[in-house]
């Protein structure tokens, strides 16, 4: 798919918003599931708005929806700290929407890296990310230890699929940074949907908004969120798990056999 050039939509006009992980959810389950998926976002755009929450970074975004995943309207990326939207298939942070988290984290992410460069389990990711510092997790050798050095430089740890360990501005997470960009669209939310599948996403899926853990989920985070009766624990995997959270909570008609 081309980059493209669109007006951005007036959200307070949709009738549903897809606010979707991607790892393991959007991207996750069969190609004709995620076709059937992104086909009827695509066909229903006048009703239908997309943004994504993920832990990815918008250059990565950028190279996928390329590739012909549908571009979002807006991303939540960075684990909760870039709060962007698309501008002409480009990735654009909204500043109104991230200045707080960049007071927040200040310019943390030397200290941090300094404080985990040669902690037992963790190895730093390349990406020059602005306001979180990321490492892949060896469960083997990790000393879990290293929560108690970024608790006590004033940040949060989270780690995710057993094999990720982020590094974030203290309360600043998926959850949170997706509900200011809502409330800074107008956007109801109970016309929301937001979808995960591992422990990176729990604090949009319990943040009050209709939630879908999809098939195939972290089992830690199916434990986190199996009493909660907004959370649907979906038995379809990836994007068809989507699909059947927005039927189970008739958020928005679906064409009949999709």
């Amino acid at each position: 798919m081309n980059r493209i050039d669109r007006v951005m939509p007036d959200y307070t006009t949709k009738d549903f918003v897809l606010a979707t992980d991607l790892d393991g959810t959007f991207l996750g389950g069969s190609e004709a599931d995620r076709r059937r998926l992104y086909d009827w976002i695509e066909e229903s755009r006048d009703t239908v708005g997309l943004i994504f929450v993920t832990g990815r970074d918008p250059e990565f975004i950028g190279e996928l929806c390329d590739s012909g995943v549908p571009w979002p309207d807006y991303v939540v990326g960075d684990v909760g700290t870039t709060i962007a939207h698309v501008d002409r298939g480009d990735i654009r942070p909204i500043t109104a929407l991230e200045a707080e988290i960049a007071e927040v984290w200040g310019n943390a992410g030397e200290t941090v890296r300094a404080a985990l460069g040669d902690h037992p389990g963790l190895t730093l990711q390349p990406t020059a990310f602005r306001y979180r510092v990321s490492y892949d997790l060896d469960p083997a050798a990790f000393d879990h230890s290293a929560r108690d050095k970024v608790v006590a430089l004033g940040h949060d740890a989270l780690i995710s699929d057993n094999r990720f360990f982020d590094v974030l501005p203290r309360g600043v997470s998926k959850g949170p940074s997706l509900k200011r960009l809502l409330a800074h669209l107008g956007v109801a939310e109970d016309r929301v949907l937001a979808a995960g599948d591992t422990l990176n996403d729990l604090s949009m899926l319990i943040s009050g908004l209709p939630a879908v853990a999809v098939g195939g989920a972290e089992q830690a985070l199916l434990a986190e969120v199996d009493p909660l009766p907004h959370v649907h624990k979906a038995r379809a995997i990836g994007a068809a798990g989507i699909l059947e959270a927005i039927a189970a909570f008739d958020l928005h008609p679906l064409p009949e056999g999709i």
